[in-house]
């Protein structure tokens, strides 16, 4: 009798037969770092099965790295650097430049009080995408962009952004209680006004007209300027007295423009820095702190006689490093409540509002010198020649116009002690507003109204396209290593992404004096490499240490590569040389 076998489902074995065979073989990730470290490997003369050995690969994995290794290295160098551990699709640059300055926006509203809802930043970011695209050209208008839902859900990650309900309210009865708190630090240090200090950040289109009179320019003869994002950071302050304004820190995107070439950077009325975003850093502000703040105010404590003490007041930007403290014996820094700057730190209460309404004028009044008479440039030449030299000379003149009981003044909200009884509250915004627009008359441009003047003094506090937002918890970011590294931060930025700036800063770099060299790259690694080997070899947490040896490994693929190229370039140099 025969026997019917069983019918087969297609595909599937039967139950206990060619198991091993029908198991489907787990698909590896290989990220863009371990992809580099092949390379690596290939150009150091190691061989197709060591490499695949030592990393785990199969052979024929390794091979097509090798293979395809022009097209790893595009991807490594297009890698954003938020994630560069592995290969993702890279977001327009249109779109990146559209959402940094979204968040900007965002901070702004929450540094004035305004409402921010999902409905309007969604508008603001449709209105911000297509002003970008028209400024463009044709060559954008193929992206799309709608400014769904989901866009911003992955906005909100990308860039740290907290909507909260009632912002103002949690501001306002958070300042109302840090006037007692700040009292009794007073009392307990024995501080009197001359020694008590606060400091601010800001951002300063140094390059910028009132928009009237750039459409008056444009409307001329020949093209007219554009309205300039020649943009640096500035951070200004002082002591509650008035009578002591420290000397500005100047962030600019190079740190030898060509307008500096052969001046001596000691001798200028700033301290320059810089930054390739001009963000203030936590290390530019650390560095300010220990060489410039507490020398200064040692000096002005000796000059007038006063204990070597002061307190430093500062908000909780994610530049301002929460160990400052702990840098000097004389210097007692504390921190205002979160979310209450635009309310009681003293360089936002009409401080910083003045200096730039006297730099706007200054400027226009050395505008309206250059141009008066026959024979001089015209107010477009003057403009194309206004250099960041010219800029730098114009802050410090400005900033010296503050006078005194300004500087006081602003700290009544918080120390109305502080404040000489029945002095008038000094209010030289309007006044030099007028006069910004009487200036701007004498160069032949009556039509610019006060209101553009507002304006652009409104865009002038503005943080740059290229910078962080203004405040931001110190608790959020603070543990991360996050950088303000823009005038203030976004959250969303890694310490990685920050030392894959600085490799990018070094495969750009001029080749000058001081040049990295093979030595020095070599010296570099090697101390990472060290750093890395305690770490690994203390660390309990063995998830948390290899992650971050993960992340430095990443970030130094480009350094690596530069210390490679360099290498390459003296054996080269050093051939024809040799050669009899």
């Amino acid at each position: 009798m025969k026997t019917t076998p069983h019918p087969q489902v297609l595909g599937k074995a039967p139950l206990g037969i060619g198991l091993r065979h029908s198991a489907k073989r787990d698909r590896k990730s290989i990220t863009l770092h371990v992809k580099l470290e092949v390379l690596r490997r290939f150009e150091e003369g190691e061989k197709l099965t060591q490499i695949a050995r030592a990393l785990g690969l199969a052979t024929s994995t390794v091979a097509s790295i090798r293979v395809n290794k022009d097209k790893i290295r595009a991807n490594s160098q297009a890698a954003t650097p938020v994630s560069t551990t592995q290969l993702t699709r890279c977001r327009g640059v249109l779109m990146g430049h559209m959402e940094r300055l979204l968040s900007l926006w965002i901070e702004e509203q929450k540094r004035q009080n305004l409402p921010v809802s999902t409905l309007l930043i969604q508008d603001k970011a449709r209105r911000l995408f297509a002003q970008l695209q028209h400024e463009q050209g044709s060559g954008a208008q193929a992206e799309t962009f709608g400014a769904s839902n989901g866009w911003f859900a992955r906005f909100k990650v990308r860039h740290n952004v907290l909507l909260t309900d009632e912002p103002a309210v949690a501001d306002a009865q958070a300042a109302a209680r840090y006037p007692v708190v700040l009292r009794t630090i007073l009392e307990e240090g024995c501080y009197s006004p001359r020694q008590v200090f606060n400091v601010d950040e800001t951002g300063l289109f140094w390059k910028r007209l009132p928009e009237r009179m750039l459409l008056a320019l444009e409307g001329t003869a020949g093209p007219g300027p554009k309205a300039s994002k020649d943009h640096l950071t500035l951070l200004l302050g002082g002591n509650a007295a008035g009578d002591f304004k420290l000397k500005p820190l100047l962030v600019y995107p190079s740190e030898n423009p060509r307008a500096l070439r052969g001046c001596s950077k000691a001798s200028l009325p700033v301290v320059w820095r810089s930054n390739r975003n001009d963000w203030l850093t936590p290390s530019i502000f650390q560095e300010w702190f220990t060489g410039c703040f507490c020398p200064a105010v040692e000096s002005y404590c000796a000059s007038h006689g006063l204990p070597h003490r002061a307190l430093l007041l500062l908000d909780s930007a994610p530049c301002h490093p929460v160990h400052l403290g702990g840098l000097s014996a004389h210097v007692r820094v504390e921190f205002l409540p979160k979310n209450t700057s635009a309310l009681i730190q003293p360089m936002n209460q009409g401080v910083i509002a003045a200096f730039k309404a006297h730099y706007l004028r200054r400027t226009l009044s050395q505008l309206v010198q250059e141009t008066a008479g026959t024979d001089r440039p015209s107010v477009r030449e003057f403009w194309r020649s206004y250099t960041v030299m010219t800029a730098v000379d114009n802050i410090a003149k400005a900033w010296a116009e503050l006078q005194p009981a300004t500087m006081n003044s602003a700290w009544r909200k918080l120390w109305p002690e502080c404040v000489p009884a029945g002095a008038p509250e000094p209010n030289a915004v309007p006044q030099l507003r007028h006069s910004i627009v009487t200036l701007a008359s004498h160069a032949g441009l009556a039509d610019v109204a006060e209101a553009d003047v507002a304006h652009l003094l409104q865009a002038h506090g503005e943080p740059s396209p290229r910078s962080i937002p203004q405040e931001v918890e110190v608790g959020d970011v603070s543990d991360s290593g996050l950088p303000c590294e823009a005038g203030k931060g976004l959250a969303s930025r890694r310490p990685e992404s920050d030392l894959m700036e600085a490799m990018v800063d070094v495969e750009t770099e001029e080749v000058s004096v001081g040049a990295l060299r093979p030595e020095h790259l070599a010296q570099a690694l090697s101390h990472f490499a060290a750093g890395l080997r305690v770490l690994l070899e203390n660390d309990p947490n063995r998830e948390r240490s290899l992650r971050v040896s993960r992340g430095v490994h990443c970030a130094l693929a480009h350094l690596q590569e530069l210390q490679r190229e360099r290498r390459r370039q003296a054996r080269a140099v050093a051939g024809p040389q040799g050669a009899p």
